[in-house]
């Protein structure tokens, strides 16, 4: 498997060669705590998601990459914001893309499931807000954390 780096607001950072419309999912429990998975990729802690594919709808693509990723059922219940800051690149060694950061934020609330490792991810496991401090995770994935614990009234589009 290719390597994935993160780049924020680098001068060094590769050129973006493409722009791919994802979704990452803030999932809580009955506690209130949120699903996160620690990626094969990169080794850091990330909200579920990924691309959307061809002939589904955002939120069917939510709930398919977090079930792929956790093992975890949801069901979509808000949206936290639209990313899109071209100062945060992707780059995909596996095939030298460089993508520019584009991704749908939504929550969701857990319906069933046992979280278990996966292929993406290497844990995956509830955490609650003091514990989430404690991970090692890129800026724009705690930004997405952050906006969601602010409770805004409207979604951030950033």
């Amino acid at each position: 498997m290719g390597r994935r780096i993160d780049y924020y607001d680098d001068p060094n950072a590769p050129k973006a060669n493409s722009l791919v419309p994802s979704v990452n999912v803030v999932v809580a429990n009955d506690k209130g705590e949120i699903l996160m998975i620690r990626r094969t990729d990169n080794d850091n802690w990330a909200l579920p998601g990924g691309a959307i594919d061809l002939g589904e709808s955002v939120s069917q693509a939510a709930v398919r990459e977090t079930k792929e990723e956790t093992g975890i059922d949801c069901e979509v219940t808000g949206l936290v914001g639209i990313y899109s800051d071209p100062k945060h690149v992707i780059h995909y060694t596996s095939n030298n893309e460089v993508r520019q950061e584009f991704s749908i934020v939504l929550t969701a609330r857990h319906t069933s499931g046992l979280p278990h490792p996966t292929s993406e991810a290497s844990e995956v496991r509830w955490v609650g807000r003091q514990a989430m401090r404690a991970l090692r995770m890129e800026i724009s994935m705690r930004k997405r954390i952050e906006h969601h614990y602010e409770d805004n009234d409207s979604p951030v589009v950033f």
